[in-house]
């Protein structure tokens, strides 16, 4: 039971980062502190896209599975809703580049827009 909580937490977690990867530069606005820490994030997201890489959660979320026995994700709330999210059907390299080209393009416009506003306050 803990290592099938561990995952699913873990999935929780997967999510988020997957989320801070994608719309974290829009937080900016409201914290610009993060712009310390979102570049490398979404370079770190998008690189998994571009070069199928494997994020290190993946690996860590599947052994926590088979300590708990499980076959597969079955069950539960997180394992029914959210994993299809983060690990979607059907998953191509060409839409993992796809969507690697959407980070990008994403986080372009909201630095663009945290700039444009910095300067803006700036004078």
């Amino acid at each position: 039971m803990p290592y099938r909580l561990a995952a699913d937490a873990l999935v929780a977690v997967h999510l988020g980062f997957v989320m801070f990867v994608v719309v974290g530069g829009f937080l900016l606005l409201r914290w610009p502190r993060l712009v310390w820490v979102h570049p490398a994030v979404a370079l770190w997201g998008a690189l998994i896209e571009f070069f199928h890489w494997t994020c290190p959660l993946t690996p860590l979320e599947n052994h926590l599975r088979a300590l708990a026995g499980d076959a597969g994700y079955r069950g539960g709330f997180i394992e029914h809703y959210v994993i299809p999210i983060v690990y979607p059907p059907g998953l191509s390299r060409g839409l993992q580049v796809a969507l690697g080209i959407a980070v990008v393009l994403v986080n372009i416009l909201a630095y663009t827009i945290y700039f444009r506003s910095k300067r803006s306050t700036d004078h």
